[in-house]
């Protein structure tokens, strides 16, 4: 255990304390626990959504993926790369102005006030499968932290899972969403250097990108053909599949289809200061996105050339890449971007977790006269509360690609036709958005429980996502129609009337 590492990594996590204790301060209202007031400006929105989007997959599991398939991994890339933008393009203007206009803090009070749904079904329900997939999606990020702490300081595992956790919950639980959202920012930064430095020292090493195709070619010519499957077997690379595979090519793409329901990045459009940022706040999180994810695949690439034997874990190859290749100051910095990737996503779950028991639950069922800090008090419970669950879950160890798969799709599925009908569809109705709710959350729960839709080896997001957008159509179709109020509110805030001129003094963030 190095000294300079170790050192490295301390300094990196009191400052990020150090935000957690200045935000504590600017922290008072509900509003301001989950959404920061509505005050971010493009650049912190932008680098916050995508930073909590990506997690410790994008250092570990990614650059663990392609090292094992080759550049047939780089499919996961593409189809993220493309629901990234989408989600901006389509989603995020519209949504930012329907919370704003229904005055909805929350995905669950959104779908509430949307359809006028008085007997808080579609709150508790969608509160419900928030937490539930989140439970997963949190326990692979402390999976992941005690993959960094076991491989580059010979920490137990144990030991690593309570380390993490205790100092995620701390900042998460003083400053709420602005200390998520400023040390995203500051996380993501990070991240983004780190994948790009790795991989630029090795390919410059063997003398460029041409060094780079030539030494993986000489493993295996299939690494290079983004067509074939190739798999570690016996401590060589071997070609699995050698004809172009239709069901997990769309397998793959379809991780892009799970960003239309993520409750941790959507908070971060309903919490722009206008939705006027949101081109700008787009071009960032893209360029940003395009950029890591061709870091991580690299990192994947030049690791299969710099190491003689297969690694018997593919996810650490991140983190014994920078202990090779750099010295420990420069390391620890490097290997602190791993644990700001899994902290800027674990942090956002909790968040959003602890808002669907303080806003979902508590004030709507518990008490309803519940005071703002009251409320903020009970929010910051819940971090705890949730956080001790998803460390329960970690002790037993996993894949943290597998883990994150399941929760994105379950995320995917549930919510992503919901809330795309929901902004486009003024047909839609509560019973529509609970039908799709359910199917899509059912359908990525049992699918692979079932021999003979596991058997064809499709992303359960895949069918989820589809059965989910039929039932959310043929139950509104049948369904009786909105009212008038519903649909003159849905009018206002999809297309608003251009103000004469601003009067908002709020200062960004």
């Amino acid at each position: 255990m190095n000294l300079g590492t170790i050192a490295t990594f301390i300094v990196y996590l009191i400052g990020m304390l150090l935000i957690g204790l200045w935000t504590y301060r600017r922290t008072n209202t509900i509003s301001d626990y989950f959404l920061g007031g509505r005050k971010l400006n493009s650049w912190v929105a932008a680098m916050s959504a995508q930073a909590s989007d990506m997690s410790g997959w994008l250092l570990l599991g990614l650059p663990g993926a392609i090292y094992v398939t080759g550049i047939n991994g780089m499919w996961i890339a593409i189809g993220l790369a493309v629901g990234t933008y989408l989600n901006w393009q389509f989603i995020a203007k519209r949504l930012r102005r329907y919370t704003e206009a229904v005055n909805s803090i929350t995905i669950p009070d959104y779908l509430e006030n949307r359809f006028k749904d008085n007997s808080k079904v579609i709150r508790v329900i969608s509160a419900l499968t928030i937490i539930l997939f989140f439970l997963f999606y949190a326990s692979s990020g402390m999976v992941a932290g005690a993959v960094l702490f076991e491989q580059a300081f010979g920490i137990d595992y144990n030991v690593a899972l309570f380390v993490g956790s205790i100092v995620i919950v701390s900042y998460t639980f003083l400053g709420g969403f602005l200390a998520v959202s400023l040390t995203d920012f500051i996380q993501g930064i990070l991240m983004f250097c780190a994948l790009l430095l790795v991989p630029t020292v090795i390919i410059v090493s063997l003398g460029g990108f041409t060094g780079l195709w030539g030494s993986i070619g000489q493993v295996n010519i299939d690494l290079l053909n983004i067509m074939k499957s190739v798999g570690v077997e016996d401590g060589t690379w071997t070609t699995n599949i050698t004809t172009f595979s239709i069901i997990g090519t769309i397998s793959l793409l379809a991780w892009g289809l799970g960003y239309f329901g993520q409750p941790h990045i959507l908070t971060r459009f309903m919490s722009i200061r206008s939705a006027s940022e949101i081109p700008k706040a787009r071009l960032i999180a893209i360029v940003w996105v395009v950029l890591s994810l061709i870091g991580a695949g690299l990192v994947g690439l030049v690791g299969i050339t710099y190491f003689e034997t297969p690694l018997e874990n593919p996810e650490s190859v991140f983190i014994l890449l920078v202990q090779s290749l750099f010295n420990p100051w420069v390391a620890g910095i490097l290997l602190a971007a791993i644990l700001a990737a899994i902290m800027s996503t674990i942090d956002s779950q909790l968040l959003v977790s602890s808002s669907a028991i303080a806003e979902d639950f508590y004030k709507q069922i518990l008490r309803r006269e519940a005071n703002e800090k009251e409320l903020v008090w009970v929010s910051r419970g819940s971090v705890i509360f949730i956080s001790v669950i998803a460390v329960i879950l970690a002790k037993s160890g996993g894949n943290v690609l597998e883990l994150v798969s399941y929760a994105w799709a379950g995320f995917g599925a549930a919510f992503g036709p919901v809330i795309i009908l929901s902004l486009f569809w003024i047909r839609m109705t509560r019973n529509g958005a609970l039908a799709g709710i359910l199917i899509g959350a059912m359908t990525v729960i049992f699918w692979n429980k079932i021999p003979l839709f596991s058997s064809i080896g499709l992303y359960e997001l895949v069918p989820g996502f589809i059965l989910a957008t039929v039932a959310v159509i043929f139950v509104s179709t049948i369904d009786k129609a909105p009212s008038a109020e519903i649909e003159e509110e849905f009018n206002r805030a999809i297309y608003p009337q251009p103000k004469q001129k601003s009067t908002d003094t709020n200062k960004a963030i």
